[in-house]
């Protein structure tokens, strides 16, 4: 058996700071594009081949065009200023994303100039990176306010604003979707999770997948169902901060990357999004989600079912610490939730997640679920919009009369027996309250996957 190691993209991070105050200008958006020389259209891009003995080789190409005109985007976070950038081996320029409010405010310092200008630090509007090796030790970014700018928010003051912004895009809108998966049994389950999302929506979907955990095998064929059924596969990915506490155990990080990237994960122009875990079928519309009304919160996510009362006695935050914490607040399931990312940024929750967490992760007791305690514990700085119970049902805490209004069912775990996913998956979608059994979905994605292996086999 042999196997084979690919590599995709060399990361670039570093610190970003404001020179006069010495403080991150936290939330400003950052680009990453190939770099061009000269001005005019037929410029080229430079880039780099490493060699197999790791020589790197400079080459000038055209470069992959992509519809915002740059590779990745970013946001800087508040924590240490620091930003992080997908590239590859070759000539870079780093840019504040044009078009945006930070863009209107700050110039970058010139780092290599060797005076002021009229008496100023001097500026410019891109800084160059040269990525050639497997090393990188970090890139500081300062930047300058402009004359009369001092006092302004890198967000807008109000709301009215945001709202404007997101009608101009209501047109031809996609319902982003995210999920995660790891392993065969949940690669399986997600397939059909996104087979159910886009039989019962009716606006067009994207589902954006974290990468890090999925195989090869999952992605190829993942991606020609995609093709096939009329939705749109994309694939995020990060890594962790080295300055951010870690996790070691697979599902805790898993659940990490479930909840504190969420500013960051995706590119800056998805505004919202709406996560499914891979173990759901949805039987409602997801557009009817999207559509909803927060209330002002980032956030939306499902309360706990308490009507099967079989199983009470397991919610542990009916009692003790939570109780008393949550002031008569729900505590809410991690399983599907909604995400105002216009309204997440601009609030900056990610880095009070990320705060809050790296406070409670110390103690190696805390954060038992994590995606979910974070969320729930924070809501007193961060509020959740709870979302009507029928998003998300639950055989292990929902009633079964309470089954027939469900618009997604998941595939929870029971605290009173286990159970193999599979044969709960067929057990409980099943039935005249459901179009298609999980068994017919099942099989209607192994078509799908045999038809892809066959192809590339002819």
């Amino acid at each position: 058996t042999s196997v084979e190691y690919g590599l995709k993209n060399l990361l670039v991070f570093g610190q970003c700071y404001e020179a006069a105050r010495k403080s991150p200008p936290n939330g400003l958006q950052l680009t990453l594009a190939k770099h061009r020389k000269g001005s005019s259209n037929n410029s080229t891009a430079s880039e780099a081949e490493v060699g197999a003995d790791g020589s790197i080789a400079m080459s000038t190409t055209g470069g992959e065009p992509t519809p915002h005109g740059h590779y990745s985007d970013t946001l800087v976070m508040k924590n240490v200023g620091f930003w992080q950038l997908r590239a590859n081996p070759g000539v870079w320029d780093l840019r504040i994303a044009a078009g945006s409010r930070g863009a209107e405010i700050f110039d970058m310092v010139d780092a290599g100039a060797k005076k002021k200008v009229s008496g100023s630090v001097a500026t410019t509007q891109t800084k160059k990176l040269v990525i050639q090796d497997f090393f990188n030790t970090g890139e500081l970014l300062l930047v300058k306010r402009r004359p009369g700018r001092e006092k302004e928010s890198l967000f807008y003051d109000d709301d009215d604003q945001i709202a404007s912004k997101k009608s101009d895009d209501d047109d031809d809108e996609v319902i982003n979707v995210f999920s995660l998966a790891t392993g065969h049994l949940y690669e399986r389950l997600l397939k059909i999770m996104m087979l159910s999302v886009t039989k019962r929506t009716s606006s067009k979907v994207k589902f954006w997948l974290f990468e890090n955990f999925l195989s090869p095998t999952f992605k190829a064929t993942a991606t020609s169902m995609a093709e096939t059924i009329g939705c749109e596969v994309g694939f995020v990915t990060y890594k962790w901060p080295e300055w951010l506490r870690g996790q070691s155990e697979k599902q805790r990080i898993i659940w990490g990357y479930k909840i504190l990237f969420l500013d960051v994960l995706f590119p800056l122009d998805v505004k919202k999004i709406i996560y499914v875990d891979a173990d759901q079928v949805v039987r409602g519309d997801l557009k009817e989600l999207w559509d909803m009304d927060l209330k002002g919160a980032p956030y939306g996510y499902t309360p706990f079912c308490s009507s099967r009362e079989s199983t009470l006695g397991f919610q542990f935050w009916r009692g003790g610490f939570w109780e008393s914490h949550l002031q008569g607040r729900p505590y809410h399931i991690s399983a599907l939730y909604v995400v105002d990312l216009q309204k997440f940024r601009k609030d900056l929750v990610g880095d009070n997640l990320r705060s809050v967490y790296q406070q409670l992760s110390a103690d190696p007791n805390s954060l038992a679920n994590l995606d979910q305690d974070l969320p729930n514990y924070a809501q007193h700085q961060v509020p959740i919009f709870s979302l009507p119970q029928e998003w998300l049902w639950c055989e292990s805490w929902c009633s079964d009369e309470s089954k027939a209004a469900a618009k997604t069912i998941d595939l929870c775990n029971n605290p009173l027996h286990k159970e193999n996913k599979v044969s709960m998956a067929k057990r409980i979608i099943s039935g005249p309250l459901f179009e298609e059994s999980w068994i017919e979905l099942d099989e209607e994605v192994a078509r799908y996957d045999k038809e892809y292996l066959e192809s590339i086999q002819q």
